[in-house]
């Protein structure tokens, strides 16, 4: 049936490729066939004990969960600030911390809060879909930095340089470290020097830290030795925007919870923000998220780190019989984002790749088109957060497809 309406023109972006993936793979187990899924960034271990025992708690007590307010709880906002202190010896004032829905709100609420539609924004190529798509939805231009392997997947001055020259002046640049698809980091000096050409150039920048503490440090990395977990932003301008979330390190991706570190003169703004966009974050994950920064959460978390690291050396050991081409190192998070090499005469693109590895062999991997329009076609990315027995099962089943 026609309608005299449509969508509008700001809601027309890309839909994220491997929620398509994730419903085929659902279409297939639901058909008994055996699927190994290495698509979500999406850790297999679920939140520490002690946060699902405080859950269990207090929706045992029967206790009202009422409204919070706009930018979270009092207690959470505290434990946030304390975890800054003791990760990175920074005093952070809990009123300039801004508990989210899900790191994906703290993106929304600072790109509201910081930019203006018709701002430049820059954020490297291949990079995480929703920083593009936020942007563009809300009428700000988004200006890609083609950051290959020569520059480990992230942006340079010399390409901030480059972009400003070409387009005009930017007003922003969304930094990922450790980056989604890549994994790859920015060490203390090449953070300061982004900073610092910021800073020169009034221009704001958005650091997503979701993966902090999921690090690899050593031969081959860019992690820094002095900040294994990562550094933080704030650590070199009180200005930059400062994101996190509960989902990575302690796998709590269901219960919605992000933050972010708010610049002083932008609190009252993201607060107006946030209490008309949400009200506030979900009142239940807030209560029991306290406890993730119990000594026992940080041992659990950190020992799924380990974890994580036994399955990306299976991972990168195996690089040399899959036959593809080159990968991004993996300094953190749980990704390994590789092009396909030969594998690519025989099925044209990673699109084409992925549909029939699936299909054929029950393996579901992401198309490096959704991280990066213009060099995607090559590349796939693996999420190693499924644990190194589906890892293991993985190589083996892409191992028979290739030979078939």
């Amino acid at each position: 049936m026609s309608s005299r309406f449509a969508a509008s023109s700001r809601s027309q972006v890309p839909p994220f490729a491997v929620m398509d993936i994730l419903a085929r793979v659902d279409g297939l187990r639901s058909q008994g066939r055996d699927v190994v899924s290495l698509c979500a960034g999406e850790p297999s271990g679920g939140a520490p004990s002690a946060v699902s025992a405080k859950a269990a708690q207090i929706h045992a007590s029967g206790r009202a969960l009422t409204y919070t307010p706009s930018l979270g709880t009092a207690e959470l906002r505290a434990a946030i600030a304390d975890h800054y202190r003791r990760w990175y010896g920074l005093a952070v004032d809990p009123a300039q911390v801004a508990v989210t829905t899900g790191s994906s709100g703290a993106f929304l609420l600072s790109f509201l809060a910081a930019f203006e539609a018709g701002d430049r924004v820059a954020l490297a190529l291949p990079g995480y879909p929703a920083y593009r798509n936020i942007l563009a939805a809300l009428g700000c231009e988004v200006v890609e930095l083609d950051a290959g392997p020569e520059s480990r997947f992230q942006p340079t001055p010399a390409m901030l340089d480059a972009a400003a020259s070409e387009r005009g002046p930017l007003a922003g640049l969304v930094l990922a470290s450790p980056a989604n698809p890549t994994g790859t980091m920015v060490d203390r000096d090449e953070l300061t020097a982004l900073s610092d050409w910021c800073a020169a150039n009034s221009v704001r920048l958005v650091s997503d830290e979701i993966y902090h503490g999921i690090t690899y440090p050593g031969a081959g990395t860019a992690s820094d030795v002095h900040s294994p977990r990562g550094v933080c932003a704030w650590e070199l301008d009180r200005e930059a925007v400062v994101i996190s979330s509960f989902s990575k390190y302690w796998g709590m991706t269901g219960w919605r919870l992000g933050w972010m570190l708010v610049p002083e003169e932008l609190v009252g703004a993201v607060d107006a923000l946030a209490g008309n966009v949400a009200l506030c974050p979900p009142a239940p994950s807030q209560l029991a998220a306290v406890e993730a920064f119990s000594l026992e959460s940080y041992a659990e978390a950190d020992a799924w780190v380990a974890g994580y690291a036994r399955t990306r050396q299976t991972l990168l050991d195996a690089l040399p019989a899959l036959g593809w081409g080159p990968a991004a190192p993996a300094d953190g998070a749980f990704y390994l984002y590789a092009e396909l090499g030969d594998q690519l005469a025989r099925f044209g693109d990673s699109r084409e790749y992925a549909r029939a590895l699936l299909e054929a062999e029950g393996v579901a991997l992401v198309p490096g088109t959704d991280f990066d329009a213009v060099h995607g076609s090559r590349a796939v990315r693996l999420s190693f957060a499924a644990g190194q027995p589906a890892v293991e099962a993985a190589i083996e089943r892409i191992l028979r497809f290739q030979g078939a």
